[in-house]
């Protein structure tokens, strides 16, 4: 294809059709980068803010249904994100230079292809092949959800995407700062939403506090009332705490007392639903 200097990319191909150097590299990191993005949506929407479940909701062994287990777990998903997302920008920026040749638009339907895959798989593997949770865990019919979900997140976007790689509308001047605008504003959004996944739920300031295995409630109650906190809520086991602190309060000390994680904000407490149990022995992790 000839390059039009005032016309970069007039007929965007998919990815299939770049065959190799920096123009493949960039479409990789942005399919990338959609990926990590369709983990954070979930975690940021469906985790923290509606708080429907936890990656482990659905398996009913009691060794999963340990708090300890959830925060792990949790953790690790979020992380795998990150390591995707940093992935994802190390291949853009390395194929920077194949600006010209991809495009934004079809840079961001790659993008949105990513985004869809990612929702389709989770719907695939973990909702219905090994039944981890599912999108809803509170209502009679789970499927229904997992269906709109597939198809509104998933197969929407990866269709959107796909349509964006083919189209051949054209794309009249622009120069450098054009082409560098999509990466630029991929790049952007993937930062404000991995800052936004270490936020705490919405509802409260509270301080999330666990404790070791064998910790007993009155030495847990004891060390929170070393640090002058308020408590909140805590769970049936009695090793998790939500707890007010006063202000300029130090949590260090509850280490030396027992304290196994103690997070404001952090990736796997965002994954908690601290202030809504359930009643019954599995009151923490019912979501």
């Amino acid at each position: 294809m000839t390059a039009d200097p005032n016309d970069p990319l007039p007929h965007p191909m998919p990815m299939s059709d770049v065959r190799s150097g920096p123009g493949r590299t960039l479409l990789l990191g942005g399919f990338s980068l959609g990926f990590a993005l369709g983990g954070f949506f979930d975690g940021i929407l469906l985790h923290q803010i509606l708080q429907w479940h936890h990656l482990l909701s659905g398996l009913a062994d009691p060794a999963y249904a340990d708090i300890g287990v959830q925060i792990l777990v949790d953790g690790a998903f979020h992380a795998l994100m990150y390591v995707i997302a940093a992935v994802g920008l190390w291949l853009l920026w390395r194929g920077r230079r194949g600006a010209a040749e991809v495009g934004g638009r079809r840079l961001m339907g790659w993008a949105l292809v990513g985004f869809g895959v990612w929702h389709m798989l989770d719907g695939l593997v973990s909702h219905w092949l090994l039944g981890l949770h599912r999108i809803r865990m509170d209502v009679d019919n789970m499927l229904f959800w997992d269906l709109l979900w597939f198809f509104a997140f998933g197969v929407a976007a990866v269709a959107a995407g796909w349509w964006l790689t083919r189209s051949d509308a054209g794309h009249s001047g622009g120069g450098a700062l054009r082409r560098a605008a999509a990466p630029l504003l991929l790049a952007l959004t993937t930062g404000i939403a991995g800052a936004v996944a270490t936020l705490p739920p919405p509802g409260g300031t509270a301080t999330l506090v666990l404790f070791r295995a064998g910790t007993s409630p009155s030495e847990a109650l004891t060390a929170l009332a070393s640090m002058d906190g308020r408590t909140v809520w805590s769970d049936p086991s009695g090793r998790l705490w939500a707890i007010d602190l006063p202000e300029g309060g130090s949590t260090l000390g509850l280490y030396r007392k027992g304290a196994l994680l103690v997070s404001n904000g952090v990736i796997p407490a965002g994954c908690l639903d601290w202030f809504s149990p359930a009643p019954g022995p599995s009151a923490s992790t019912a979501l």
